[in-house]
């Protein structure tokens, strides 16, 4: 189960990607661009999490080795753990909208 300080940190990350792009408040007419595109927070998105993987893995190694506390190595998989669920709750919603799309009459 995620810490508060885990949830925390995932929404400090989410304020600073929707910053990124421009928020909600940033989205203009059709064929207008404020900010990064899609893709652009995608992968900065991915980038993120594979970054959270990482350093969980090098905390796993460096407790193997008897150099990390268990409590770091606990938040870390915790923080991956938040990082992924939520990346895999992004792309349920972007394959859910592209259904919708197939969906809509002509």
């Amino acid at each position: 189960m995620a810490s508060p300080t885990v949830a925390a940190n995932a929404y400090a990350s989410l304020a600073k990607i929707m910053d990124t792009a421009g928020g909600a408040g940033g989205l203009g007419r059709a064929g207008e661009t404020n900010g990064p595109s899609f893709g652009a927070v995608l992968k900065e998105a991915m980038n993120g999490v594979l970054d959270a993987g990482r350093k969980s893995d090098a905390q796993s190694v460096a407790m193997a080795q008897g150099k990390a506390n268990v409590m770091d190595v606990v938040t870390a998989v915790a923080e991956t753990d938040v990082a992924v669920s939520t990346l895999v709750s992004v792309r349920d919603k972007v394959i859910q909208a592209y259904e919708d799309i197939l969906r809509m009459p002509i």
